[in-house]
């Protein structure tokens, strides 16, 4: 069964908090990406150059593992890297423990732009951080006063 939606104690109900969260969100995907174009990336390829530089100690950044972050099909996460290599953002080396495998690494000139676009939403997360942390702290509110299960 489907939740209940009841009014929370400010009179706002769950879908309303939720409406402005996704308003947020989507505010800070625009902003993010309007930034990547700025910079002559197209979004998904700043998205790549996150994750491979991200990506945890041990961790080799395979096109699996960007495939799985970034939530492509592997044939999709090769288009971009392919395109990522030609433009000079990522070189493909072979894994040190794994000879058939290809991890990917970021190039200077992609260290060079991944800094800029993180200074820049970094910038951008402080102005629209406490708003998301509200909506958050709302709907996690209304989860606790304003659902309830049908039995």
């Amino acid at each position: 069964m489907e939740p209940e939606v009841r009014p929370n104690q400010n009179g706002r109900d769950l879908v309303h908090i939720l409406a402005e969260f996704r308003y947020q969100l989507r505010t800070f995907l625009r902003f993010s990406e309007q930034a990547a174009h700025e910079v002559s990336l197209h979004p998904q390829q700043h998205q790549l150059l996150l994750q491979v530089a991200g990506a945890p100690e041990r961790t080799a950044a395979s096109i699996a593992y960007v495939a799985g972050r970034l939530g492509l099909r592997h044939n999709s996460a090769v288009e971009l890297v392919n395109r990522s290599v030609a433009e000079g953002l990522l070189v493909r080396t072979a894994d040190s423990q794994d000879r058939r495998r290809v991890a990917l690494d970021i190039t200077r000139k992609g260290r060079r732009i991944l800094k800029m676009l993180s200074q820049a939403h970094a910038r951008e997360l402080r102005e629209l951080g406490p708003l998301l942390v509200r909506s958050l702290k709302r709907i996690e509110r209304a989860g606790h006063t304003g659902t309830r299960r049908s039995q």
